[in-house]
């Protein structure tokens, strides 16, 4: 169930700003994975290649962007920002634009996300953009080049996805055509 999100300072997110996101989509969710799914991972991976990706996560909390104020956003150039927590990076982008009224033309293909997180969740038959994302961030900025940048400068993997639009439209504009974007749906990690 989507809830409904109150901005402080409605009108801050403006159409014509980029779309960023800050971390990778689903990483806390495949950790989670490799965690309750072991032996059958292994059946299909090597132990060392789970280890790796397992030893790639910080403990829970310690997600990068989990401590991130305010401030820290609005330094990086943000008007506005939605974490990716259940429901994943597709969750975050309904809210976000929920919020004020606006859509979107994005590239899922732009969003970043590592290769074992893809990898977990087409043997598991999991959508990786509806996995549990905490770490990763959805903002709008004037700049997205620049804010990115900025974010990589401090160690921080993010990428320009798409940009706001004024209509309420929700579109992903890979593959030469587009898909609507629907309500969200719960987190990938009930199916397991």
């Amino acid at each position: 169930m989507v809830q409904k999100i109150i901005r402080e300072n409605s009108g801050r997110m403006k159409a014509g700003q980029d779309l960023v996101v800050a971390g990778f989509a689903g990483w806390a969710g495949t950790w989670r994975i490799i965690a309750a799914k072991r032996r059958e991972l292994e059946q299909w991976f090597a132990p060392c290649y789970l280890d790796g990706m397992a030893g790639d996560v910080p403990p829970e909390g310690q997600m990068p962007g989990s401590i991130w104020t305010r401030k820290d956003w609005e330094a990086f150039g943000a008007s506005d920002w939605e974490p990716a927590g259940a429901g994943g990076i597709l969750a975050a982008i309904w809210n976000l634009l929920g919020a004020y009224g606006l859509g979107a033309e994005f590239s899922l293909r732009q969003i970043p996300i590592k290769q074992g997180t893809i990898e977990i969740c087409e043997h598991l038959g999991l959508n990786p953009y509806r996995l549990y994302s905490q770490g990763c961030h959805l903002l709008a900025s004037e700049n997205g080049g620049k804010m990115v940048r900025y974010l990589a400068g401090r160690g921080i993997t993010a990428k320009v996805i798409g940009e706001i639009t004024s209509n309420i439209a929700k579109v992903n504009t890979d593959g030469g055509g587009q898909s609507f974007l629907n309500r969200p749906e719960p987190d990938e990690l009930e199916r397991i």
